[in-house]
């Protein structure tokens, strides 16, 4: 044959092996997609090089992921993190509408390679990397993904909000900076996002939804609905991402999993409780350290939240532990509301609790403990007496005397209420002991009463080793003691060591009974 007409011939036939191959590749693909085995079509709005590996590498984007995801992961091994972590990006890249990609990635910079970091500040670097993960780019090309809505949830719900981790608290503050500007100083700003009235607000609301993927309409309807919170805090955001994941199975009703709407679910009523317990920022206006304390007003939606989890779950073991969770819920939210001199809203819990659990002990295994058999005043002290044991007289006078710091701290900041309560409080615990032991007064007793109050204020007073000065000038001209005591030299030291019982007003209301 002619060299020429040969060239031409195989020049044909490759040609037509090349489209019949096309043909078949188009089919296979079809076939592919249809099963949600592989992608063929471009991605919206992705980098050109994303874009183009996703069509042309077709199914063999599989094999080339896996081999650089067991290279990542002996990477890690080897604690090569940052070659680690630059694998993981083409990973994502190779694989971008797979769910469980991101997931795991995100997952790995978040607790896996965030552990291996002493320093917070590094830690932190990883942990805000992982979030940014899912929230930047996960979400980015997988919208509708549950999945990587409950598990950016449980990012801020976990590994920010819980305290399993020695460097949640550095968490929480760099979170805590992160959005002040955003929320204010009280974490609650909503009006300036909603309605900016200039230029700078504008750009302000603007960029929280850029660089945080926050919409502030969106979360003020969370806040609404769950709240009110302070959006400083990670827990707010775990409940936004939550809502969020729901809303999108709510937009995408056939391609959700039933089970994945209750994990969605916990994690917004788990988020809840944790905001109930530690969900409000307080700041010492003496020594300005930075504290988590209660937000007792998300009482009524926390016990709402376990009422519709009680209804919506068809598990009974599942049921019984919401009821139990629901009970430890409110005899912690009656003694915090108590303690806090919130007692309307002390009492209507309390007889809520009451009537729904009116057959569950305060202590195991004393019926006397039954709520309908208590008052508001003696169940305060029944639940303190949980910590501290019946007859410990150790503990008691630690608990006492804890009540009574407590107290006179709360008067120096101008919690006045407060400073009532706990005093009452101690007052009550120190004569419910003495009443339960007094068969036993020779072996068991305590100190007077006067006695434990007069050295909680020389500890407190204490120029050398008590508290800041500002706060001993509040408590003497609150207690109206003598000015020398804030003299900064020995014999205030020794004035404090010698204040005589009759000085102090050992409780601003009268003595109560056991």
């Amino acid at each position: 044959m002619n060299p020429r007409l040969k060239k031409v011939f195989l020049l044909l036939l490759a040609g037509a092996l090349l489209f019949g191959s096309g043909q078949l590749q188009k089919n296979l693909n079809h076939d592919r997609e249809a099963l949600g085995l592989t992608r063929t079509a471009a991605l919206e709005n992705a980098p050109p090089v994303l874009a183009f590996t996703t069509v042309a590498l077709g199914g063999f984007r599989g094999l080339i992921s896996n081999f650089l995801w067991i290279r990542a992961n002996d990477l890690q091994q080897d604690d090569k993190f940052f070659e680690a972590a630059q694998l993981a990006d083409w990973i994502t890249k190779l694989e971008p509408t797979f769910p469980s990609v991101w997931i795991f990635q995100g997952w790995n910079l978040a607790y896996n390679i965030s552990v291996k970091f002493k320093d917070f500040p590094d830690r932190w670097r990883w942990v805000e990397s992982g979030i940014e993960l899912l929230r930047d780019e996960g979400l980015r090309y997988n919208p509708n993904s549950v999945d990587i809505y409950q598990q950016l949830a449980l990012f801020f719900q976990h590994k920010l909000g819980a305290n399993l981790d020695d460097a949640n608290m550095y968490y929480k503050s760099q979170w805590a900076s992160e959005m002040s500007p955003f929320f204010g100083p009280d974490g609650t700003n909503f009006a300036l996002l909603l309605n900016p009235p200039d230029a700078s607000a504008r750009t302000n609301a603007a960029r929280l939804l850029e660089k945080y993927k926050i919409d502030p309409q969106f979360a003020k309807q969370v806040d609404t609905e769950y709240g009110p919170f302070d959006w400083r805090l990670p827990e707010a955001h775990a409940i936004y991402w939550g809502a969020r994941g729901l809303a999108a199975a709510k937009a995408n009703p056939d391609k959700v999993n039933p089970d994945d709407l209750i994990k969605l679910r916990r994690i917004i009523y788990q988020s809840m409780l944790q905001a109930f317990h530690h969900g409000r920022i307080t700041v010492d206006p003496f020594t300005k350290n930075v504290s988590l304390g209660p937000n007792l007003d998300l009482t009524p939606q926390v016990n709402a939240a376990y009422e519709q989890a009680y209804a919506e779950e068809t598990d009974p073991g599942q049921k019984e532990g919401i009821l139990r969770a629901q009970r430890n819920f409110l005899r912690d939210a009656v003694y915090f509301l108590y303690e806090n001199n919130r007692l309307a809203e002390a009492q209507q819990w309390f007889k809520y609790l009451g009537d729904h659990y009116p057959d569950q002990p305060i202590i195991d295994g004393q019926p006397d403990s039954l709520p309908k058999n208590l008052t508001l005043d003696e169940y305060a002290v029944a639940v303190v007496q949980i910590d501290i044991g019946e007859t410990s007289q150790e503990r008691v006078t630690s608990a006492v005397q804890g009540l009574l710091v407590r107290a006179y701290y709360d008067l120096a900041t101008g919690q006045d209420d407060r400073y009532e309560n706990l005093k009452r409080l101690a007052n009550r615990v120190y004569l419910r002991y003495v009443h339960k032991t007094s068969g036993n007064a020779e072996r068991v007793s305590l100190p007077p009463y006067d006695t434990l109050n007069n050295a909680v204020l020389r500890q407190l007073l204490d120029p050398q080793n008590g508290t800041p000065y500002a706060a001993r000038a509040e408590l003497v001209t609150r207690l109206s003691l003598p000015a020398s005591l804030l003299e900064s030299t020995t014999a205030a030291t020794n004035a404090v060591q010698n204040i005589p019982a009759t000085s102090i007003p050992t409780n601003s209301v009268a003595p109560v009974q056991p």
